[in-house]
């Protein structure tokens, strides 16, 4: 039975995804917007999402709970100076998925993750 299972194994042993899904969160948050599969970009919209509401509030704890989720200074500082006060007023959906189409060598269907731009 497959009960209380959430997300996708995406065909990986757990700790190549969990660094998979952590440095697609920090080039996310990097570049605002990324390309890639339909399937990978719908599980990193479920994981980064709390971590987008956790920075719009800036205090230590949250700062020290995100930096050992994503082990990266620059992207911490980049999520509560930048991307946390974006979203002060938004409750909740800040990432945005456009499919775009199908990679040429396998036919897996693509599609980009961008951040929303409400300021």
């Amino acid at each position: 039975m497959n009960h209380k299972k959430i997300g996708r194994k995406l065909n990986r042993k757990s700790s190549h995804l969990k660094s998979m899904l952590k440095n697609m969160i920090c080039s996310l948050i990097k570049n605002e917007s990324i390309k890639t599969t339909v399937a990978k970009a719908k599980e990193l919209k479920r994981v980064c999402e709390p971590i987008i509401t956790k920075s719009k509030i800036n205090n230590i704890s949250n700062k020290r709970i995100i930096f050992s989720m994503l082990r990266n200074n620059m992207i911490v500082y980049k999520l509560f100076d930048n991307i946390g006060p974006r979203f002060t007023s938004r409750m909740g959906g800040y990432i945005k998925i456009v499919k775009c189409g199908f990679r040429k060598g396998d036919n897996a269907p693509m599609a980009y993750l961008k951040l929303m731009d409400i300021k």
